[in-house]
């Protein structure tokens, strides 16, 4: 992981235009369209969120992004890790540089909404790991028995 950076980037890099199409793809054909929150690349940009790409020198490794709800409240968006640099640490590394930028922006608290599926307890583990924990429903969410809300204070 020595030779990983994580830094700023935008959904319009094609690298990350191409993961994140690739992420949208996955949730769309993994969750019924009622339950499924994921975000077009584009919808990122228009939410004005701050996104976080991962590299290996010029490979793109993973991505995530930060929505503001508001000036103390932001959501996690668009979480994903390359399934060729899953188990690499790549997440936690993009995890925590959107806590610090949340951090750095003032913002209190960091709530995200995930599967329940088998496929996202990686992910839960991952956030749980980082002091995340359940919590109802935030923002425009409504109860699902397909999501799980959690959150944390920054």
């Amino acid at each position: 992981m020595a030779d990983v950076t994580v830094t700023q980037d935008t959904p319009g890099t094609p690298d990350v235009q191409a993961l994140l199409l690739r992420h949208f793809d996955l949730m769309r054909a993994s969750s019924p369209e009622e339950s499924c929150h994921v975000m077009q690349p584009d919808a990122l940009l228009d939410k004005g969120a701050v996104l976080f790409a991962a590299r290996d020198g010029d490979v793109l490794l993973g991505v995530g992004a930060l929505a503001a709800l508001d000036v103390t409240h932001g959501e996690l968006k668009s979480m994903h890790t390359a399934a060729e640099a899953r188990g690499r640490g790549v997440g936690a590394r993009i995890l925590r540089s959107l806590v610090d930028h949340a951090r750095a922006a003032g913002m209190q608290r960091v709530s995200l909404e995930t599967g329940t599926a088998e496929m996202f307890a990686p992910a839960r583990a991952l956030y749980a790991s980082h002091g995340f924990e359940d919590c109802a429903p935030f923002g425009d969410y409504q109860l699902d028995p397909l999501s799980v809300f959690m959150t944390r204070r920054v």
